[in-house]
């Protein structure tokens, strides 16, 4: 669905840590921007259509390893409000989107911002501009204390676009393998942030951290991590290469945790026929990783 409110009406009801400092890109738009911790972010999504050095990016929905963009629905009165959605070869390009001075948010610098909010399961309200306007109805849990103001985008898949009013994904720089890249994923029916993985070629949003000196030690990502089926009905199988064992927790879409066991580095049978039907979030824990992916129980 399209939503066609300024961006400025959604900003009126943050609470700004830096309150007039803003940043321009290569094609002259300007955005806002807000401190957080330790971390400077954008406010606003991406909107650029030129790396830095001036080549032009690709505007196209069809699946492709180049950098490319577009605009939700082919629609450029959504850029506004929404920014433009890009695949993961173009935020990765080394000809750059990010203003000079900012860059991509690895995985890590997205995990600082969680934690800095309060974790995982509370963090996606105190990031989600709390209106039922742009974001559907309930926007469960938003206030957008931090100033982020994360607003639903949605996202294309090879020409189709999907869940504007109902989700915001934007992508991280950090490859999880050849196909696929970690983007974190804000709900409007849930208070917290998931952080998952999805292919390379989907067209995200984008927000862009103003560079530090302090140098980002990247969490380790190279434990394979299978759940299925998914969508599941009585019963969703958990397989990780992970040596020792590690924790399950799962959530529901108010960040209730409702199930929680240790796992063996093998297969594992969750029963989850007592569940309501429904979108629930499985949080795996190990020594030194965290992952986390939706379940859908049909």
């Amino acid at each position: 669905m399209k939503r066609f409110l300024l961006l400025i009406t959604a900003l009126a009801s943050c609470t700004l840590v830096n309150h007039g400092q803003t940043v321009t890109d290569i094609d002259g738009n300007v955005y806002n921007t807000v401190t957080i911790g330790t971390q400077t972010w954008m406010q606003e999504n991406l909107k650029v259509i030129h790396y830095n050095n001036g080549d032009s990016i690709p505007c196209t929905t069809t699946s492709t390893i180049n950098g490319a963009y577009c605009n939700y629905d082919n629609d450029t009165n959504n850029v506004k409000t929404f920014g433009r959605l890009y695949n993961w070869y173009a935020i990765v390009d080394n000809r750059n989107i990010a203003p000079v001075g900012w860059h991509i948010p690895s995985d890590s610098e997205w995990q600082i911002l969680v934690n800095y909010l309060g974790g995982d399961s509370i963090a996606g309200g105190k990031m989600k501009e709390p209106d039922t306007i742009l974001w559907d109805s309930p926007n469960l849990g938003a206030t957008n204390e931090s100033g982020f103001t994360g607003l639903p985008g949605g996202f294309n898949d090879n020409c189709a676009f999907y869940l504007n009013g109902e989700d915001g994904w934007w992508w991280s720089s950090t490859e999880d393998n050849a196909q696929n890249a970690w983007y974190e994923d804000l709900w409007y029916n849930y208070t917290g942030i998931l952080r998952t993985n999805g292919l390379n070629t989907y067209l995200l949003s984008v927000r862009c951290v103003k560079d530090s000196l302090v140098s980002i030690k990247e969490f380790n990502n190279e434990n394979h991590i299978e759940i299925y089926p998914n969508p599941a009905i009585n019963k969703a199988y958990i397989e990780c290469n992970e040596s020792r064992n590690f924790k399950m927790q799962l959530y529901n879409v108010t960040g209730e945790c409702i199930l929680q066991k240790e796992l063996s580095g093998c297969k594992n049978e969750i029963d989850i026929s007592s569940l309501s039907k429904g979108i629930y979030v499985v949080k795996l824990t190990g020594a030194n990783w965290t992952v986390q992916r939706k379940l859908i129980k049909e």
